[in-house]
């Protein structure tokens, strides 16, 4: 049996490149029918244009290693080499591409698209029935597709979830007001650059830690256990009434925005699923006004890599509060988006790597040395 060649087009000219930049997209399934029905979605949209469609993560290799491209829609289950294992090679050789991985295993095997967005793919979504491809799905992936590929820089660090920890840079931060609360906000990109901001965050931190991550609830089970591989703190998704204790994590669910309630010297965990202005549930701006009403200078924010603006406005509140605000740096983000925002506002103490804000908590403790 001949086996169906892919699809390649041929690279346009420097003198042909048109002056609204079409974003370049590669398709990568073992499924010729599913390609084909991909090829006819995406190339409905004239601003995005199919440059490659192929068949296994060895092929896609190959044309990287000549041809630029945007974004990388990304099978899982493919005979060979399978699409976690491609990934790494990918975004190694993709110079600035972002990798949306696009399969079935994203809800029946959601520990496989959670490894992914680890490993630095910057986005899942569900495969469809091949009955269902059109209307509504058609229009959340070419808007994913386009909202990543939108996005020019992809630096190196923002792939790699473990790098060794930089000294941090000197920055005018109250290092003797105690640490009493620490919010981290992230999105696309968030799920490395908080591996990374974690594994370096000093074991004698102990302040609780509440974890907005923007992905879909059936994901959060698996992502709380695994984070719980990276550290000795006990991680559990946020439950109403929970008590918030030292050395613990508390994720959002995926259903609803996480807050934090003082009752009377105790504080506790709520849960509220009214929309917000921004869109996003959970959402990290409900998290942050929390914080800053329990809390008060007593509280942290980091707001790692996401797209769009959502917890500038809980940080504006926290600042206003005391508290203290870190945003993650944009050489090291997948999307300078949300850090962008609270940077952008000038409510961000110090914008720093994940590894070096968690260095910059460090020194908050009793008798450590000031940056």
């Amino acid at each position: 049996m001949t086996r169906p060649q892919p699809r390649i087009e041929e690279p346009a000219s420097g003198d042909t490149v048109p002056a609204a930049r079409t974003v370049r997209v590669m398709l990568v399934d073992d499924s010729l029918v599913v390609r084909s029905i991909l090829e006819r979605i995406v190339d409905q949209r004239p601003d995005l244009m199919v440059c490659a469609s192929v068949a296994s993560a060895h092929d896609a290799l190959a044309y990287l290693a000549a041809e630029p491209v945007d974004v990388v829609v990304l099978d899982i289950e493919m005979p060979g080499m399978n699409g976690i294992d491609a990934l790494p090679h990918i975004l190694e050789r993709a110079a600035n591409a972002r990798v949306l991985i696009l399969s079935s295993n994203c809800v029946e095997g959601g520990p496989a698209a959670i490894e992914a967005l680890a490993l630095g793919a910057s986005d899942t979504l569900a495969k469809p029935g091949r009955g269902s491809f059109s209307g509504r799905f058609a229009e959340i992936l070419t808007d994913r597709i386009l909202s990543l590929g939108q996005q020019r820089e992809m630096p190196a660090v923002a792939r790699v979830a473990y790098r060794p920890p930089v000294p941090p840079t000197p920055v005018a931060v109250d290092t003797d007001q105690p640490i009493e609360c620490i919010a981290v906000a992230a999105s696309t990109g968030g799920i490395p650059a908080f591996t990374n901001f974690l594994t370096n965050l000093d074991p004698r931190v102990t302040a609780p830690i509440l974890l907005t991550q923007h992905l879909p609830d059936a994901f959060m089970e698996f992502y709380a256990k695994q984070i719980a591989t990276m550290t000795a703190r006990k991680v559990v998704v946020a439950a109403a009434g929970m008590a918030v204790e030292a050395n613990r994590i508390y994720l959002a669910p995926g259903d609803a925005h996480l807050m934090v309630v003082a009752n009377g010297r105790r504080r506790e965990i709520a849960l509220d699923r009214r929309p917000v202005d921004n869109g996003c549930c959970p959402s990290a701006d409900p998290m942050l006004s929390s914080v800053a009403e329990a809390y008060g200078s007593g509280g942290v924010a980091v707001i790692l890599s996401g797209m769009g603006r959502d917890g500038a406005n809980g940080a504006a509140r926290l600042k206003q509060a005391g508290g203290t605000i870190f945003a993650q740096a944009p050489e090291s983000c997948v999307i300078w988006g949300m850090p962008g925002a609270v940077a952008k506002a000038g409510i961000a103490a110090a914008t720093l790597n994940p590894d070096a804000i968690a260095l910059m908590l460090g020194s908050f403790l009793p008798g450590r040395s000031r940056p």
